[in-house]
C-alpha cells in the first residue's frame, strides 16, 4: 500500500530516562520520554505492561488515574505517582 498523504512526519530532540525501581508494593520498568510535541506533558511507558500515557503534572493530581492508564494496583499507581512527581516537568526548557 503506498501512502499518499501525511498527517505529520516530523523530528525534534526529547529527553528520554529508563527507570527501574523497586516500592514496598512492586516493580516497576518504566521509560519517560519530554519532549515539547505533548503540551509540556511526558509520554510514560510501563514496559512490564506495555501500557502508556501523557502524563502531565495535573494528572498526578487525579486519585486513581496513573493506576489506571499504566494497569497497576492502586497501591502501585501511588508509588509511581510518588516518583513521577519529581521528575515531570511541565516545560520543555525546565528539563536537564
Amino acid at each position: 500500500m503506498m501512502l499518499d498523504f501525511f498527517l505529520y512526519d516530523e523530528t525534534e530532540d526529547n529527553h528520554s530516562r529508563y527507570v527501574g525501581f523497586v516500592g514496598n508494593h512492586g516493580r516497576y520498568d518504566l521509560a519517560i520520554i519530554q519532549t515539547g510535541r505533548f503540551f509540556g506533558k511526558a509520554l510514560v511507558l510501563n514496559t512490564q505492561s506495555n501500557r502508556f500515557g501523557i502524563i502531565g503534572s495535573d494528572d498526578l493530581e487525579e486519585e486513581g488515574y496513573i493506576a489506571h492508564i499504566l494497569d497497576l494496583e492502586p497501591e502501585q499507581g501511588d508509588e509511581v505517582v510518588e516518583f513521577l512527581s519529581d521528575i515531570i516537568v511541565t516545560d520543555f526548557g525546565d528539563m536537564e
